[in-house]
């Protein structure tokens, strides 16, 4: 194998006139590597696609040292050479590239999962939305056995961690500890695997049939996992919480801010756009206080709204039909500020209850026509008197529409892209529009009442904390509970989402940065346009440019959008 890519790493480039056949070569050449390398181990059953690919460490590595010298080729090319759509390819490939080399330079392969789970609670992710009945019973019980092949591979790589000294600190293997218990109990009526099938279309006897697989082919290798987890691998666990504390670490963060805020840019700058983003959403925050007349201070009044019974649902149904009223409402809006929408219908459901304990206030999960899947408002019904309904309108937004569902559906109907593109989402910005959408809120109505609109502050606030807290965990030495304070001292968000916002935000270095920095250059561009295009500004328009080629890096929306105000000056 390694001579044939020789082969293809020595064929010759071509001149600058010929840029297009030259980076091409390199796609091409970069497919038969990812089809060389694609899968080591697959676990599937049955005719349904979900899939868990896996690789030896070796393979891995090989791999990377090729990647590398593509990364080069494309790097040495010119964007002049380009159209504009293969400057995008090439910009996101590049992203792509530099992403998995990291992993691969930095070793964090090693701690295969985060604050909300990882490669043992994969499955919560898609197998309540499978159709089970009798039929594919037999496959699945096929299936399962290998699942326990893949928890021993990844308990292998936290061997080698451990060996390397790069961990997950502490509070994360505690909080893995904790979503292990469904996984690892001998009730397995409870257990998840066991939950998906169910139903009634599901006989009695095929249901002992998967029970009695789980309880002898699955479980032994779960609660293998977790004797290791609190035997071994917890109390080697560094208490420090910075990815800092891991080898290579400070490096490897300021890797991660450049990858997910696809800019050139110090974790110090980041650091200092939220303290100042901070200081002006605070004083929005105290013309609501202002507004509604509170007596007492700004600590008091976040005490106030953490503590009355009347910004909290009674029931999980009352909160999910308030999130569904909501969806609906914007979606009326959409008219006015969208030309294009999407045809991909979505729904509202409550986190799995596996995950929900550790999980944030609601995510996004998509959905796909081939497969005859809506899309997904997740909203979590775990504690409700930590779901606070005044940031509901917000969390809405930034979820399912204009956010999430709109942007990432309509990237899904684009056509002519290359694979390595279709489906690719750039946190920076994904993350930028959603919170772009919960600003939209406010020409859409969608806040009625000062607490409403302080949650949204709020949500905003919380996104201006995290380029503070983030840098501060994983760049500057904070503590934890530094950074909870700070959350806490800051925004209206309950203790609870305080705590797993500070505990994914550890598990998951420079991810939450992306949204905040993703949300200032869109409203930048936005002013931009409108100051210099005046009264021929057409919101519509300018919402169809920044999403007509899905999720690209900020320079290239930047690039974009200059290009749209040069073409629409010049009619």
């Amino acid at each position: 194998m390694k001579k044939i890519f020789l082969i293809l790493l020595c064929l010759p480039f071509f001149a600058s006139s010929q840029g297009n056949e030259t980076l091409q070569l390199i796609f091409n050449q970069l497919d038969s590597l990812d089809n060389a390398y694609r899968i080591e181990n697959t676990i599937w059953w049955g005719q349904h696609p979900e899939k868990f690919t896996y690789q030896t460490v070796e393979k891995r590595i090989e791999k990377a040292e090729y990647q590398a010298k593509y990364l080069a080729d494309l790097e040495a090319i010119l964007e002049e050479q380009l159209t504009d759509q293969e400057q995008i390819n090439r910009s996101i490939r590049i992203l792509q590239l530099k992403d998995e080399i990291s992993d691969i330079e930095y070793k964090t392969y090693l701690i295969p999962f985060n604050a909300e789970g990882g490669f043992f609670n994969s499955p919560s992710f898609f197998l309540s939305r499978l159709p089970f009945n009798d039929e594919d019973i037999e496959d699945y019980i096929r299936w399962l056995p290998s699942f326990s092949e893949y928890i021993s591979y990844n308990q292998n790589l936290l061997r080698m961690g451990m060996k390397e000294k790069i961990q997950a600190p502490k509070v994360i293997v505690q909080n893995i500890i904790a979503l292990l218990e469904p996984w690892t109990s001998d009730d397995i009526a409870s257990n998840p695997f066991f939950m998906a099938i169910n139903n009634e279309s599901v006989s009695a006897d095929n249901k002992e049939k998967v029970k009695n697989t789980i309880k002898t082919k699955v479980l032994p290798s779960y609660q293998a996992l977790l004797r290791f987890l609190n035997e071994k691998y917890l109390p080697s666990s560094p208490e420090k919480v910075g990815i800092s504390e891991i080898k290579n670490g400070r490096a490897y963060y300021e890797d991660r801010i450049r990858h997910f805020t696809t800019l050139d840019i110090s974790p110090d700058s980041v650091y200092n756009i939220g303290l100042a983003e901070v200081s002006r959403i605070r004083s929005l925050m105290d013309e609501i206080i202002q507004e509604v007349e509170f007596k007492g201070d700004f600590a008091a009044f976040l005490n106030f709204l953490r503590t009355d019974p009347q910004f909290y649902p009674k029931t999980g149904q009352e909160l999910l039909n308030k999130a569904a009223w909501l969806s609906k409402k914007a979606e009326g809006q959409l008219p006015k500020l969208f030309s294009k929408l999407y045809t991909l219908p979505f729904t509202v459901e409550p986190v799995p209850d596996d995950i929900a304990p550790k999980y944030t206030g609601g995510r996004y999960v998509g959905g796909s026509r081939s497969q005859n899947k809506a899309g997904i408002y997740w909203v979590n019904t775990y504690d409700l008197k930590s779901r606070t309904l005044y940031t509901l309108p917000a969390l809405t937004l930034h979820e399912a529409v204009p956010g999430h569902h709109l942007q990432i559906t309509l990237a899904s109907e684009l056509e002519g892209l290359p694979d390595f593109r279709s489906g690719y989402y750039i946190s920076a910005f994904g993350e930028g529009w959603g919170l772009y959408a919960e600003y939209l809120g406010e020409e859409m109505g969608m806040y009625e009442t000062p607490y409403d609109l302080f949650g949204r502050y709020t949500y905003e606030m919380w996104r201006a904390c995290r380029l503070v807290v983030d840098v501060g965990l994983h760049y500057k030495g904070w503590t934890r509970q530094e950074a909870v304070d700070y959350m806490a001292k800051n925004t209206a968000l309950s203790l609870h989402e305080v705590n797993t916002e500070i505990d994914r935000y550890i598990g998951w270095p420079g991810q939450a940065v992306s949204y905040k920095i993703g949300e200032l250059t869109i409203k930048r561009l936005r002013e931009k346009a409108t100051k210099e295009l005046g009264n021929r500004f057409d919101i519509q328009k300018f919402h169809e440019e920044i999403l007509k080629n899905g999720s690209v890096p900020l320079p290239i929306l930047i690039a974009q959008i200059e290009k749209y105000i040069s073409a629409e000056k010049a009619k």
